[in-house]
């Protein structure tokens, strides 16, 4: 009962919720900059209501713009990574740090250079990078102008994006997300998609537009990236959470099947399978919704199927569609509650066989290697004599990775890495508050943005440490 020893242990983060540093390095601005924090952000997300040409600072904070300041610390952070012991370090470009309205011709070299003293970096401690390329935050003026991913003139944009810093990271980096949560966008479309469902006639389909683009986007990155170098292993990430049906009820069972395929597989099935599979044809069909799929489209999925697959995974829901009296919202997915299992403090439930059986089914489904690249427990951290006694967060993470090696020894999944979300505190990407934290590493920071943005090491700092060193032996 082991891990590979080649095992890719470490931690994940993004650079719009970790990264700081807004309006710095020639930066431009993003979609995401102008999404506050507090109560209201989920709400604003999904629902609608955020206004793309104003920040309003007297209404709202925005947490994004400083995150935890990786733009100023990351050698110190970096640092503390290599002494948890991380094979590799899961972390997304900004892009409009590197083009930062996405119009330009020529990248910002301010942020090339940024990036390229981190890569070195890694390099130097023996860290693998994975590299998110577009992980919510699409540069604002191309949500103006063109409404984000609904025209296609985005994919040509993203494109040069993605080849100038797989050009120019090629030397340090080889595993390369082309796009963070693509399902998301069904959900949250503004920071997946870069455009406001709710003022959107026939919204759906302009959803489904969107994600089409950003698919056929993946495919052509996924080309570029094996040409520039053949060692690279381009990957498909999704949301992962784990439904069930809530009862026997034949009406209930059928309704899980079709809330896996729509949410759970379609985009990963175009991705690794390379074509539409018939359930979605069938679901546009009728539902009236008319994606433009051109002949060169399906020639392009086809041809260019993603390597590895990659999701998160927190938590798991039950589909009930007897009863809507208990319908919740988990990272931004609806479901239900489930009464055998036990809740965080923001309401996700906490289930770790949830996890072996999401692996099991990807597996079984796709036969390609897996990988995890976010799971952990967003929770209210107290802060004592220079430190955090998480226990609930090691029981949490240990559970965890428990149901990952049996997956592995008595299931057969082919997994070949993990990285653990917010390896260090950062904001919520969910709420944008800073009180609901993941990380082995305290940062001093408070909702408001008031703290010293200190580090700390928790109690899970040196478990996690040991079960790097231990290879997952010892948890």
């Amino acid at each position: 009962m082991k891990f590979p020893n080649n095992f890719l242990w470490g931690g994940a983060t993004a650079a719009n919720q970790y990264e700081g540093g807004y309006n710095k390095g020639g930066r431009g601005l993003s979609v995401i900059d102008f999404v506050p924090g507090g109560k209201d952000r989920l709400e604003l997300r999904v629902n609608g209501g955020i206004d793309l040409y104003n920040m309003d600072f007297d209404k709202y904070t925005y947490p994004n713009h400083h995150g935890t300041d990786f733009y100023n610390h990351w050698e110190e952070d970096i640092n503390l990574f290599s002494e948890m012991g991380f094979k590799t370090f899961r972390m997304s470009i900004s892009w409009s740090r590197i083009y930062p309205t996405g119009f330009e011709d020529i990248p910002n070299k301010e942020g090339l250079d940024f990036y390229k003293q981190i890569f070195l970096l890694l390099k130097q401690k023996n860290i693998v990078p994975i590299v998110t390329i577009a992980h919510f935050d699409i540069p604002i003026e191309i949500a103006r102008e063109l409404k984000g991913w609904q025209d296609k003139k985005t994919i040509e944009l993203y494109i040069k994006f993605a080849t100038t810093i797989m050009s120019e990271f090629k030397d340090y980096v080889e595993y390369w997300i082309p796009f963070n949560e693509m399902n998301a966008g069904l959900f949250s479309p503004l920071t997946t998609l870069g455009f406001d469902h709710t003022k959107e006639d026939k919204s759906e389909e302009k959803i489904y537009q969107a994600i089409h683009n950003q698919l056929i986007a993946n495919a052509k990155v996924v080309e570029i990236g094996h040409k520039i170098n053949k060692n690279n292993k381009m990957c498909s990430m999704l949301i992962g959470q784990a439904t069930y049906a809530f009862d026997c009820n034949p009406i209930n069972q059928l309704a899980n099947i079709t809330e896996k395929r729509m949410f759970k597989y379609f985009c990963s099935d175009v991705m690794i399978r390379g074509f539409y599979p018939e359930y979605a044809l069938k679901y546009f069909e009728q539902n009236n919704i008319n994606i433009e799929i051109t002949n060169e489209d399906s020639k392009v999925l086809k041809n260019n199927k993603v390597d590895i697959h990659t999701f998160s995974y927190y938590a798991s829901s039950v589909i009930d569609k007897t009863n809507d009296s208990r319908e919740t919202i988990l990272n931004m997915a609806h479901g239900q509650s489930n009464p055998f299992l036990k809740e965080s403090d923001w309401g996700w439930t906490i289930d770790p066989i949830g996890l072996r059986i999401t692996l099991n089914e990807l597996y079984e489904r796709y036969n390609i290697p897996l990988m995890i690249v976010e799971n952990g427990l967003g929770a209210v951290d107290k802060f004592e004599n220079n430190t955090v006694i998480d226990d609930y967060r090691i029981e949490y993470l240990k559970l965890h990775i428990e149901q990952m090696r049996d997956a592995i020894n008595l299931d057969g999944v082919e997994l070949i890495g993990y990285t653990s979300w917010g390896c260090i505190d950062l904001v919520s990407a969910s709420t944008g508050e800073m009180s609901k934290r993941y990380g082995y590493i305290y940062v001093d920071l408070n909702d408001d943005g008031t703290g010293t943005g200190q580090r700390f090491k928790k109690k899970s700092f040196d478990w996690y440490k040991n079960v790097i060193h231990t290879n997952g032996k010892e948890l």
